[in-house]
């Protein structure tokens, strides 16, 4: 190899200057830019981004730098790279990521190590979305105290927070995660929270993640952050004080005299303490303590209290928005003890936090987590089985006949537990900031953890995108559901998207797309999504009347998405969505079968009367081969933009006269823009025709064609680009159509044709394609045949 020759004078001088940012900084971004552009690349990733505001006041960009820094460093291509808008933010992002798992070694290049400054704080400002994995220690390390300024920079830039692969974890990884969740999303700008791939979860720690998503979390001690509790926490309490102060003394001293009369004439036992509460609120709190614990062991035996608690339902309107504590007060009344407790309580209550940290030091009893965990999941919020008498066949829930305000009673996986409710239930936690989004992707959800989700649900007002794929649901989808109609009560829900999916189904896909679409007219966007279809659906208890049977309000949707697990499309029970739907622009339709050879025209006819805004409709799966007449109609309506027919044989009986009135059809359409053909055996002969939508005759406005997974090798590609070329030359350039996605077709049959094809398609329009092995995919066929 030969050797480098000298560098220059400049070159010496400028790595010279870069060596000594320290005390040269402010004079080098006041350089002309000339200059400063020959020293950009030469400064560390901690230089380079605070060079950021003098290199655009000079005219100059730093993206080549940061994208060269990302194939120096990462090596990688990322996904969707022609998306990225700032690689700054990307390759800072990444590296916070990497350093904070322990993928990468800063060491390992020069750009990336400077003691000036500490890798994670200086990164931090630019990471607006985070996964933690395995065993969590990205949170632990978060949360340690000489990362306190890396969390607070982060509670102002993190807006996705994502758990991926996540392992059981010990209770100090459990404390760690709290605080984590405490400061990122109840005083932070976390909006979104996604689980994946987790086959086997923890039961804590995932119902841990979904409460303080949901904003829910007991105040006190809990909280404590390093020998203290939350700073911000401790401010909302001091203002609510302060408010609170300034209410009693705009009241005057006529109102306290009225209450303390009020007082006195009940008798109240508690009276002469209360006088002292400010003094013995301590006492007043280790006593209710003694006697909450006394609950945690054995269920309450007071029969009038169980009587009482059978029914009382379970008020969800108590949690919207408040952010101050509420306190079970139904369990308080049945005991005699608590009852003479409770009035302490309140006065007690502001001192609560100070009392447990001179009592307790810093950290929580280690089975706080796991108490409140689980009674979240066991609160005992509906009442509306009798304990005595419920039978599994009993249980099951008729959410779409449970009086206002009800939770799931216990379908079957989440039928009602026995015992006394829980000591810190949903109604004793503080209320926090909560997300608006939440994920949930192959995660298996049990019957408890079912029943957590549903109580969290009914009261999450701010939740607007909830996803739910993979889950095992089963029989428990009911109780979600029950949640879902719980939280559609509330006047300020803001769920606007709701996608399910998951291998069987509980019930027919309509008739969930029905409940879904009754209970939230706000709705914009709806995916129902099954693989297969349950053998035990439809066996419903007797008196449990169907959701096919409520009319649906008039519904704001406008996307409706439905995989049907190879179950009949009735138009009938899809025709009532529609009319509802007025507002409709995309309807996709999947798997499903066409019990009869009306339906398709009995659909389409609904569509035009009732959906005059569909602009995409989409069809996949879906045997069309004998619906020729209503695939032409189609592609001749006058409002659709975009249509696809994926994998529905259309040319398995078909002539080619079919072909041709296709062509003609979408020739004489200038509003139809997208047409996707995936999977419909086209071959080499019906690609090359359909270049005829673009002769000179035709007044088309097509702008992409999906034509993959259909049989194309390259010499019939390369007679259709030539066939479109001639017709671009003819309209003198003047042709509208801009992307062509070849995915999965024959192409590696002959490279060298391909090549030349793509060659040639590439100056005419993009084209999205890949290195598909057909004959592997051949294979892979006959194997599973």
């Amino acid at each position: 190899m030969a050797a480098e020759g000298p560098r220059s004078l400049f070159a010496l001088s400028a790595a010279a200057v870069s060596r000594s940012m320290g005390a040269l900084e402010r004079d080098v971004w006041a350089l002309p830019g000339h200059l400063l552009r020959a020293l950009l690349p030469l400064l560390t990733v901690f230089r380079l981004e605070r060079a950021e505001g003098a290199a655009r006041r000079a005219g100059l960009s730093t993206q080549p730098i940061w994208r060269k820094l990302w194939d120096d460093v990462m090596k990688t291509r990322p996904p969707n790279s022609e998306n990225i808008t700032c690689w700054r933010k990307k390759f800072l992002e990444t590296f916070f990521s990497n350093v904070l798992h322990g993928v990468l070694d800063i060491s390992s290049d020069w750009r990336l190590n400077d003691h000036h400054f500490s890798p994670l704080l200086h990164s931090s400002p630019h990471v607006s979305q985070l996964t933690l994995c395995n065993m969590l220690q990205g949170a632990v390390e978060l949360a340690a105290e000489h990362n306190q300024k890396v969390l607070e920079n982060l509670a102002a830039s993190l807006r996705i927070l994502k758990f991926q692969h996540l392992l059981s974890s010990d209770q100090s990884i459990r404390r760690s995660l709290v605080l984590l969740l405490h400061r990122l999303i109840h005083h932070g700008s976390v909006s979104q929270v996604s689980m994946y791939s987790w086959p086997v979860p923890d039961t804590v720690l995932l119902v841990l993640i979904l409460s303080m998503s949901a904003g829910f979390w007991r105040s006190g001690n809990a909280l404590a952050y390093h020998s203290s509790p939350c700073g911000l926490c401790r401010e909302e309490d001091k203002a609510q004080s302060q408010a609170l102060a300034q209410e009693r003394a705009e009241r005057g001293p006529r109102d306290e005299r009225e209450r303390s009369d009020g007082e006195n004439q009940t008798g109240s036992p508690g009276a002469p303490e209360e006088a002292n509460a400010e003094a013995n609120g301590c006492r007043a709190d280790a006593r209710l303590n003694s006697v909450l614990s006394g609950l945690r062991t054995a269920p309450l035996q007071n029969q009038v209290c169980s009587e009482a608690s059978s029914k009382v339902p379970c008020d969800h309107t108590s949690f919207q928005g408040g952010s101050s504590p509420r306190y079970v007060s139904d369990q308080l009344s049945c005991n005699p003890v608590l009852r003479k407790t409770r009035r302490r309580l309140k006065s007690a209550v502001g001192k609560k936090r100070r009392c447990l940290r001179q009592r307790r030091g810093p950290y929580t009893d280690p089975e706080d987590l796991y108490d409140f965990v689980f009674t979240v999941a066991r609160e005992d919020n509906s009442g509306l089985l009798d304990k005595n008498s419920a039978t599994e066949g009993e249980n099951t829930e008729n959410w779409t006949s449970s009086s206002p305000g009800s939770l799931c009673a216990g379908h079957a996986g989440c039928k009602k537990r026995g015992g006394s409710a829980g000591i810190f239930s949903l109604k004793a936690a503080r209320r926090f900031r909560s997300v608006s989004t939440l994920e949930l992707f192959s995660i298996p959800l049990t019957g408890e953890t079912c029943r957590t989700l549903s109580n969290l649900l009914s009261s999450w007002v701010s939740l607007e995108n909830l996803v739910l794929s993979y889950n095992g649901l089963g029989a428990n989808i009911f109780c979600i559901l029950s949640g879902l109609r719980a939280l559609s009560r509330h006047s300020d829900c803001h769920l606007r998207v709701v996608r399910v999916s998951d291998v069987f189904s509980h019930m027919p896909c309509m008739e969930l797309v029905r409940c879904i679409v009754s209970a939230f007219p706000q709705l914009h966007t709806l995916s129902v999504s099954f693989d297969l279809k349950n053998q035990l659906e439809g066996n419903r208890p007797e008196g449990n009347p169907s959701c096919s049977e409520a009319e649906i309000p008039e519904s704001c949707l406008e996307q409706l998405e439905i995989r049907f697990p190879r179950e009949p499309l009735h138009t009938a029970f899809l025709l009532p969505v529609l009319k509802a739907s007025k507002s409709l622009q995309q309807l996709s339709l999947d798997s499903a079968t066409l019990p009869s050879s009306q339906e398709l025209g009995l659909l389409l006819e609904a569509l035009r009367e009732c959906n005059p805004n569909l602009k995409k409709l989409s069809f996949h799966d879906v045997n069309l081969a004998e619906h020729q007449k209503e695939v032409l109609l189609l592609l001749q309506d006058p409002v659709l933009q975009e249509i696809t027919f994926s994998f529905c044989r259309l040319f398995e009986s078909s002539t080619t006269e079919f072909l041709s009135e296709i062509i003609n059809t979408v020739k004489r359409n200038s509003s139809l823009k997208s047409l996707k053909l995936p999977g419909n055996r086209l071959g080499n002969h019906r690609l090359v025709a359909l270049a005829d939508i673009f002769s000179e005759d035709s007044s088309s406005s097509l702008c992409q064609l999906d034509v993959s997974s259909n049989c194309i090798k390259p010499n019939g590609l390369l007679e259709f680009t030539k066939k479109l070329e001639g017709y671009i030359q003819q309209r003198g350039g003047q042709i509208q159509f801009t992307h062509l996605r070849l995915f999965q077709n024959w192409l590696d049959q002959d490279a060298e044709t391909a090549q030349e094809a793509l060659r040639r398609l590439k100056a005419v329009c993009s084209v999205v394609n890949d290195s598909w092995d057909s004959s592997q995919a051949f294979a892979d066929y006959i194997s599973v045949m």
